[in-house]
């Protein structure tokens, strides 16, 4: 195997050969205008540093799915599994898949389908219209007999009134079941058309779902311990069912194929080529983790053997407590700790708080309870509560927006991100939901997120190019700092060592981003409280 550890996929800075190599495949692109067009409207790419037989080093470039309709492209490792391929069991399964839906469009689009909603929607209309003047001329009528039984108590005439009364009610009577039975054999017709479309797309959804099954059961993957799986077998063993697109990705496509051909993967990143997406954020040549919904259960098989990717090590040596009293801790967490227990195996500020190691030490016994979180890579304040009544009123604050926060940050160079000058001020607001496809990523959606909202200080300018900001945060949305840093309709400018949103493109190995200071009323005697950390919190 390699001298270094190979790459964590989802964790990482990209190694100098990586980005060496994925320089190549960007200049190899821009120096041919049809792939320069075919890659123009965005794609994931991704290389992989491998050796051969005899030692010597090269590397293997691939894409995420396929550009412009093509699975194979001279240059780029191909599929797992040919999908494209003409003659091929998906291409006669998809075109069944296809002819269903074409015949789904001819009956929701058809003309007597049409007629049919607009003669029952004029039906209806026509139905109130007849009722409501029915129901006017009764009136009148009443009124009428009203006024006469006040002049008369004849018992003819009385009779004759209550008789037209009797006959004024089955007149709307007879109306009403006639404009029923018209409805009830519009709608008898329509939902025999309605029924026939239903069992259409049953049957799409059938065959859509038996295609997915065969697709996945057809990518079959290697690890570096030689073993072989199917996607389905890989993802069934932990109880779960692989998401569309599984399996079209770089990272697995261009692992497989090193391991198909006798090659030792070195290292691995994947990158952004193109224009931005409006919703994730995604910047040209930037690199970027890959997905845990898609790649995690498949990348953890196919990377077994591999030189290991030990968890980073992380401690209180440097920071430690802040303050504590009977009620409350605070704490200022290390990059990288996680601020509760997690399934990556890393111990997490609860954790160590919670300790007998940590306890005995202090000559404390107390059952801390976290009260909000901060992502594991900031680092910064946090405050704990020591008893189950703390913890409801601190929970109680932050969900009623009480408790102010102030962060500090170093955003990465940026060229086409927005222009900062020290002194700048602002704010930012996007609504954020998460990207399930793209798993913890968050995005921009326009249609489904909730509302975030940060306003901004520019500190300084430095030298190199990067930026140093104070971030005031008024939601708490997650990642709502890294998202509005990074995407271009916020500030353009990922934060220096963001391995999620394309700011650990230059080396850093942690994410620069620090909970500064934390404002809050104390839960047990009502005092306005502030706390914070080190002025100059990132080395």
């Amino acid at each position: 195997m390699s001298s270094i550890p190979f790459t964590d996929p989802f964790r990482y800075t990209p190694h100098p050969l990586v980005k060496e190599a994925a320089e190549k495949v960007m200049g190899r692109i821009a120096s041919f205008p049809d792939l320069a067009d075919a890659f123009a409207e965005g794609k994931m790419l991704g290389v992989l540093v491998v050796k051969d037989k005899k030692g010597e080093t090269g590397f293997l470039a691939g894409f995420s799915g396929n550009v412009a309709g093509k699975s194979i492209i001279e240059g780029f490792v191909p599929p797992i599994f040919d999908l494209m391929d003409p003659d091929g069991n998906y291409k006669m399964r998809e075109a069944e898949i296809s002819a269903i839906n074409q015949r789904i469009g001819k009956l929701e689009s058809s003309e007597r389908l049409l007629a049919l909603k607009n003669e029952k929607e004029e039906a209806c209309r026509n139905m109130e219209a007849d009722i409501c003047r029915i129901k006017e001329e009764m009136a009148f009528r009443k009124s009428e007999r009203e006024n006469i039984r006040k002049l008369t108590s004849d018992p003819e005439v009385l009779e004759r009134m209550i008789k037209e009364s009797q006959f004024d009610k089955a007149q709307l009577r007879r109306t009403r079941q006639a404009w029923d039975e018209k409805i009830r054999n519009i709608d008898i017709e329509l939902s025999g058309m309605k029924e026939e479309i239903l069992k259409m797309k049953s049957l799409r959804a059938e065959k859509s779902d038996s295609l997915q099954r065969w697709i996945f059961r057809q990518y079959m993957v290697h690890n570096a311990l030689g073993e072989k799986k199917s996607i389905w077998e890989i993802f069934s063993e932990k109880g779960l069912v692989p998401p569309g697109g599984t399996g079209e990705c770089a990272a697995p496509k261009l692992l497989e194929h090193a391991y198909r051909n006798g090659l030792e993967p070195v290292a691995m990143g994947e990158f952004w080529y193109g224009k931005s997406p409006d919703t994730a954020v995604r910047t040209h040549g930037h690199f970027y983790p890959s997905c845990t919904s898609k790649c995690g259960p498949l990348l953890s098989f196919m990377m077994s053997g591999l030189e290991g990717m030990s968890l980073p090590h992380t401690s209180l040596q440097d920071r430690g407590i802040i303050y504590e009293d009977d009620c409350i801790i605070l704490a200022d967490k290390p990059s990288g700790m996680p601020s509760v227990p997690g399934l990556d195996g890393r111990t997490s500020l609860l954790e160590w708080l919670n300790s007998k190691e940590r306890q005995s030490s202090a000559n404390i016994t107390a059952v801390y309870e976290a009260v909000h979180r901060l992502d594991m890579d900031t680092s910064g304040i946090m405050v704990f509560a020591k008893t189950p009544e703390a913890a409801v009123n601190l929970r109680q604050q932050f969900e009623e927006h009480k408790v102010r926060k102030t962060y500090f940050a170093r955003l990465a160079p940026a060229p086409e991100g927005r222009n900062l000058k020290s002194g700048d001020t602002g704010t930012i607001s996007l609504p954020l939901s998460p990207d399930y496809d793209e798993r913890p990523r968050q995005k921009v959606d326009k249609a489904q997120g909730k509302a975030s909202v940060t306003e901004y200080e520019v500190v300084a300018v430095n030298e190199d190019g990067t930026t140093d900001i104070l971030f005031y945060p008024l939601t708490g949305r997650t990642h709502q700092l890294r998202v509005h840093s990074a995407h271009m309709l916020g500030l353009g400018h990922p934060i220096l060592g963001d391995m999620l949103y394309g700011g650990a493109d230059n080396g850093c190995i942690r994410l620069h981003l620090h909970a500064l200071s934390i404002s809050f009323i104390h839960p047990a005697t009502g005092e306005q409280l502030t706390f914070r950390t080190a002025d100059n919190p990132i080395k």
